[in-house]
């Protein structure tokens, strides 16, 4: 999963990095609610 955003980073194309930062914060968030909730 990294090396494909490192992929898009260094394809420095800005829609590409927008969709990439999105997906990522989206994980993130899912994971901090999983992780409150408890069932992490």
């Amino acid at each position: 999963m990294f090396t494909e955003i490192i992929e898009i980073l260094k394809r420095s194309n800005s829609s590409l990095m927008a969709e990439a930062v999105g997906v990522v914060s989206l994980f993130a968030l899912l994971f901090a609610g999983l992780g409150m909730s408890g069932t992490l």
